[in-house]
């Protein structure tokens, strides 16, 4: 059946998760708002993360997706990083949180927002193939980033701007804290 993604897009899934493999190259959750926050409450999907994820051979994420990671216990004791409004709440989760746009810690590769996710795939492909491939890549999607204002992180936007965002997002980043606490201690992490 198909479920809509946060902007109303369907997505069909093409396995149950007893009908995925049992051993992945990447387990790869991305993020969203609503959605993330399920994923984390969710015991069915963190215990199928927590177990494909103990055998993958890259264990990734993007945006929210590196909270859902945490509940699932997949960062504890790794850097990593997420979406800056929520970026805080991996260590309630036993991650070191990295500010940086892609941090990669053993077969861990996390990615911040939206657009972190180019480089993301562009780190991957290099870890997984080879820089030149990376490269190749960058070119062939024309990755040359440019942006008409410096504003895209909390410390380029100033904290006004940034607490103005923050503040449209209070009911969301809550609902994600309290699930990042119940993680936390569902996985023993003070």
């Amino acid at each position: 059946m198909p479920v809509s993604n946060d902007i109303g897009i369907p997505l069909v899934a093409s396995h149950t998760f007893d009908e995925c493999p049992q051993d992945l190259d990447v387990l790869f959750v991305p993020g969203g708002s609503v959605g993330t926050v399920a994923c984390m409450n969710d015991p069915e999907v963190l215990a199928f993360l927590a177990d494909r994820g103990s055998r993958s051979k890259w264990v990734t994420s993007v945006c929210t997706g590196g909270l859902v990671l945490g509940a699932a216990g997949l960062l504890d004791g790794y850097d990593a990083t997420a979406y800056w409004p929520v970026a805080d709440l991996l260590p309630l989760m036993g991650a070191r949180h990295i500010d940086e746009r892609v941090v990669r810690d053993r077969n861990r590769l996390t990615g911040g927002g939206v657009t972190a996710g180019i480089d993301f795939g562009l780190a991957l492909v290099a870890e997984m193939v080879d820089e030149e491939l990376a490269r190749r890549i960058q070119l062939i999607i024309e990755y040359a980033p440019a942006p008409p204002f410096k504003n895209g992180t909390p410390a380029e936007a100033g904290p006004e701007r940034t607490a103005i965002q923050k503040g449209r997002r209070k009911w969301m980043d809550s609902e994600a804290r309290a699930a990042a606490e119940r993680a936390g201690k569902r996985l023993g992490i003070a």
